[in-house]
């Protein structure tokens, strides 16, 4: 089973899918995916669990280009600069060029949620950990929902 489990790099990962709001809080979180399992088929699977990932009327999530143009999902442009380090100083020439910018932008907050989350608990940045897989799957949903705790009290 561990093959299943070894993303890009050498160690085992699982593949956690998580939506998070512009205060860095958590919305929706779905741990326990293999790490080299495609975010497609991730996405699919929250959208299709009975309590899954729901898209609020007249809302929409920003995702990577992993998972598609999906209704209520907003991939970037593909083959139109995205990252940051691409533009210099060059303004962008066009609408799709304007988007991809903006939503790089915007995905920095994504970066920053794991980034807070991850220094807030170091177990999740353990690459040999110590408890069983399902541990681990509940070890990362318990840290999103206090991490998201702390926020709100602080």
């Amino acid at each position: 089973m561990e093959p299943s489990f070894r993303g890009r790099k050498i160690h085992t990962t699982q593949n956690v899918m998580a939506a998070i709001d512009l205060d860095l809080r958590f919305t929706y979180v779905l741990a326990g995916w293999e790490g080299s399992a495609h975010d497609a088929l991730v996405l699919r699977d929250a959208l299709n669990r009975p309590n899954g990932l729901r898209v609020p009327q007249g809302k929409f999530y920003l995702v990577d280009a992993g998972y598609g143009a999906k209704l209520g999902f907003l991939p970037p442009f593909r083959g139109v600069r995205y990252h940051v380090n691409e533009w210099g100083n060059n303004p962008p020439i066009n609408e799709k060029e304007l988007f991809n910018l903006r939503h790089s932008s915007l995905r920095t907050t994504v970066e920053r949620g794991f980034g807070s989350l991850k220094g807030r608990f170091k177990i999740l940045d353990d690459a040999t950990p110590f408890f069983k897989y399902p541990t681990q799957v509940d070890i990362v949903v318990a840290c999103c929902i206090i991490h998201n705790w702390v926020i709100m009290m602080g």
